[in-house]
């Protein structure tokens, strides 16, 4: 590969790859000759959103999972996946009451009736849950933000007096906000500060499989707008408030409608939280971007995305670099949207959907559960699912999925604060983002689907850098402070 004559070659760039090779966030110092190559002009004078971060979620499954593992593998999980040798989350999100993810159904507010929450108690979370995040809060060197997300309120709260579906009574509204309050105090009280929470996690339901509510965009914001939003404010709660919260398609467009085009609501909500569920392979570009640019300012981040619909395969990395993932959406999504199920390479999705969600205005995103058994659970609701990590406790054996790694080349090079800035490339078949970090370093993330090796000339500010990204890989490269 030839450089331009005017140009000076950058020194210190560090580049890490994870590789259907075998690669595993593995740092490269030599790269073969390729003729076919990409050309990447890096653009930092074009700045987009800031980054919040990236990361897992807190749910009573992995706590619960992580305390029947021996004390040492259980530091070493989370030590990978907030400590400095690990992925570093930034960025993670728990659940308020019990969701599909726990052992079983439970509520902070059990005995009905009970209108000032007297005997609203987070001891359950005691067991699991908070020591799983005071551990988390130990070992990260740069701390990281909370978001937590009710599944439902607890039943005798709601018109069907069930823990699936049903709506919120009209006459529990200054209740359930008055729930958020004391969730917030009883946490802080433990120590742990909570960043942001959701009004509701998917607020369209989930045919009643497992704990939800349901809110319509105006219900939703009305809620905000007159009960929950004055509730912090008279309470002197500084934790930002998410709408929505669900898949990333044509719903989004409405729910953006109805929450930023209320001027009183609007002061409330400080953004917008989205799932990946829609499609295992459009990232809905068009919504993200009309969502930014009714709520300019405001946050926009993807609270939640997993492998769903699927069992884990154990110490099987070859699986997860291939096309054979099915989602929920492969037997029953109607018929008008079941293209947008295919089958799916694990590891491309979440690259692609990573890359596309930061290249469209997204600025925070975080993987559901960390840490799931070779069942996909525990789950009370049989809803199994993957998680990036692995474990079996009966042989106390751990194991790193790909996804794992996947999501590392972002949470660990790309930090709270970068800026995302503009970029070039020639390439098409080649995704790729950039950010500029606090430090002053610039990550870049670069996927490439293809079976072939490809060449890259990475140029920035009139200096370059030519190197090599595998077949089926993810990279991170490293340019340090100019």
């Amino acid at each position: 590969m030839m450089s331009s004559c005017n140009q000076k070659q950058m020194t210190g760039v560090r580049i890490f790859e994870t590789s259907v090779s075998g690669n595993k966030l593995t740092e490269l110092t030599d790269f073969p000759p390729v003729e076919e190559r990409a050309t990447i002009a890096l653009l930092p004078d074009e700045k987009y959103q800031t980054i919040t971060g990236f990361g897992g979620s807190f749910t009573e499954a992995s706590a619960y999972l992580l305390n029947q593992l021996s004390p040492g593998k259980r530091k070493q999980v989370l030590e990978a996946c907030f400590g400095e040798t690990g992925s570093r989350y930034s960025l993670t999100r728990t659940h308020i009451n019990s969701c599909d993810f726990s052992l079983g159904n439970y509520s902070y507010a059990p005995v009905e009736g009970d209108i000032g929450l007297e005997h609203f108690s987070i001891r359950v979370d005691l067991d699991d849950i908070i020591p799983m995040i005071k551990d988390a809060m130990a070992i990260s060197k740069e701390g990281f933000k909370m978001i937590s997300s009710p599944w439902t309120a607890p039943p005798w709260m709601k018109d069907n007096n069930d823990w699936r579906g049903g709506k919120l009574l009209p006459q529990y509204y200054d209740t359930w906000a008055l729930f958020f309050s004391k969730y917030i105090d009883a946490y802080k009280a433990e120590g742990i500060d909570i960043w942001g929470i959701t009004v509701e996690n998917e607020p369209l339901g989930n045919d009643n499989n497992w704990e939800s509510m349901h809110f319509t965009p105006g219900e939703m914001t009305d809620f905000v707008k007159h009960h929950l939003g004055p509730r912090f404010k008279s309470d002197g709660h500084n934790v930002k408030i998410f709408g929505f919260d669900q898949n990333r398609d044509h719903e989004l467009l409405k729910w953006v409608d109805v929450m930023f085009g209320d001027p009183e609501a609007r002061e409330f909500f400080d953004g917008t939280a989205v799932h990946w569920y829609a499609s295992t392979v459009d990232y809905f570009p068009e919504a993200l971007q009309y969502a930014s640019n009714k709520a300019p300012g405001k946050y926009l981040i993807n609270t939640e995305a997993c492998i769903d619909a699927q069992v884990p395969r154990w110490n099987d990395d070859a699986w997860y670099w291939s096309e054979e993932a099915t989602d929920w959406g492969w037997t029953w999504a109607p018929a008008e949207t079941r293209h947008l199920h295919p089958k799916y390479v694990p590891v491309f999705r979440y690259a692609r959907d990573i890359i596309g969600c930061l290249n469209n205005r997204v600025d925070g995103w975080i993987d559901w559960n960390m840490v799931l058994d070779r069942q996909g659970g525990p789950n009370w609701a049989k809803n199994w699912c993957i998680a990036p990590v692995i474990v079996d406790t009966e042989q106390d054996e751990v194991y790193y999925t790909p996804l794992y790694y996947a999501l590392a080349h972002f949470s660990r090079y790309i930090r709270p604060g970068a800026v995302r800035i503009g970029f070039e490339n020639s390439d098409e078949d080649v995704m790729i983002t950039a950010a500029g970090n606090p430090d002053g370093s610039i990550a870049v993330i670069l996927f490439n689907p293809d079976e072939k090796m490809k060449g890259v000339q990475l140029s920035l500010n009139g200096k370059w850098v030519e190197f090599t990204i595998s077949g089926k890989a993810i990279q991170t490269v490293i340019i340090p402070e100019a």
